[in-house]
């Protein structure tokens, strides 16, 4: 099983930040360094909710969707490659981001924005793309491996997670308790983007992967 950084390198998510980042006006190296904040917050996000029986129940439920079973993987290529983003995935992006976040997606976007130096519209643009990637990616791999249960998919989010699991959580917590904070909100940004000092942390697993 890959982590969402080996995803990232790999030629799936090259392909995913290329495209992304053509179809949204912004380069491969924003959209590169907005997905790799986006993705963790994400997991980190659907971690938290599957750590309670119903959210965990409710997340498998969805990932049984054939909608998120693995085909918007074999069609990137025609997806973000034409002449815009299929509006059925970016419906079903922002779906799942309020689904995930709980309506307090805009706290997660504004972090975005700031670690990658894009604007709000397209960090939550990026989020919207990200989202049922991940879910068709997770689907994937419930199906493959016979995830079934709140352990199950708790092991599979965790892994995917790597060691930044315990620091993406944290930044998520904040964030969706941040109720408009900017100073919180400037924060986990400057962790997305810099680290925050310590060894290991979040920051520091994501920085440099493109560049930044």
């Amino acid at each position: 099983m890959s982590g969402i950084l080996d995803l990232l390198k790999g030629p799936m998510g090259q392909m995913l930040i290329s495209g992304a980042g053509k179809q949204l006006g912004m380069g491969e190296a924003k959209a590169g360094s907005a997905m790799s904040a986006a993705l963790p917050l994400i997991l980190g996000a659907m971690k938290n909710n599957a750590s309670s029986t119903e959210g965990a129940s409710g997340l498998l439920k969805a990932l049984g969707n054939e909608k998120h079973g693995g085909g918007i993987l074999d069609n990137l290529g025609s997806i973000l490659g034409g002449g815009g983003i299929d509006e059925d995935v970016m419906q079903d992006g922002a779906g799942i981001l309020g689904h995930v976040f709980g309506g307090r997606e805009s706290n997660v976007a504004q972090a975005v924005s700031k670690s990658s130096g894009i604007d709000m519209g397209s960090a939550m643009n990026i989020l919207k793309v990200a989202a049922p990637f991940l879910m068709s990616y997770l689907g994937k791999e419930t199906r493959s491996q016979g995830v079934s249960d709140q352990n199950g998919i708790g092991d599979l989010l965790g892994g995917m997670l790597g060691d930044g699991e315990k620091e993406s959580q944290s930044l998520i917590n904040r964030l969706l308790d941040a109720d408009g904070d900017g100073s919180i909100i400037d924060d986990v940004a400057g962790m997305l983007m810099n680290g925050d000092g310590k060894k290991g942390g979040l920051g520091d697993l994501l920085g440099g992967l493109f560049g930044k």
